[in-house]
């Protein structure tokens, strides 16, 4: 499934604005499936591997900042989801970035003319 391309631009709240100096305002791409149901989210900063992280939440009334745990599910491989837990579509690995999917798609295609000694042995 194709990402979310919903974006909004966040800017940090009062208390983080006082305490860093270059606050500025940016802009946050949604991480979840396309078609998900729910606000929302992409990931801010991790807390630490047990506790989740903190993640920017977003509709078009409002935006929060909440900590989430980490979604328990992992893929056949053990990698884990990189989503929050009780996210509302699918998993990290089954959700596909289609402009980062087309850069990879074209810088396959260009390797050979860009790194040719790969292709001696």
């Amino acid at each position: 499934m194709n990402q979310c391309t919903a974006f909004t631009l966040l800017s940090p709240p009062r208390h983080l604005a006082d305490l860093l100096k270059d606050a500025e305002p940016g802009h946050v791409l949604c991480e979840l499936g396309e078609g998900h149901g729910d606000d929302h989210a992409a990931l801010l900063w991790d807390l630490d591997e047990d506790s989740g992280g903190v993640w920017a939440r977003w509709n078009e009334r409002r935006s929060r900042l909440a900590p989430f745990a980490w979604c328990p599910e992992a893929d056949v491989e053990g990698g884990a989801c990189e989503l929050f837990a009780e996210h509302s579509s699918g998993h990290s690995w089954e959700v596909v970035d289609p402009t980062r999917a087309a850069l990879w798609e074209q810088a396959e295609r260009m390797r050979s003319h860009l790194f040719p000694e790969e292709g001696l042995s």
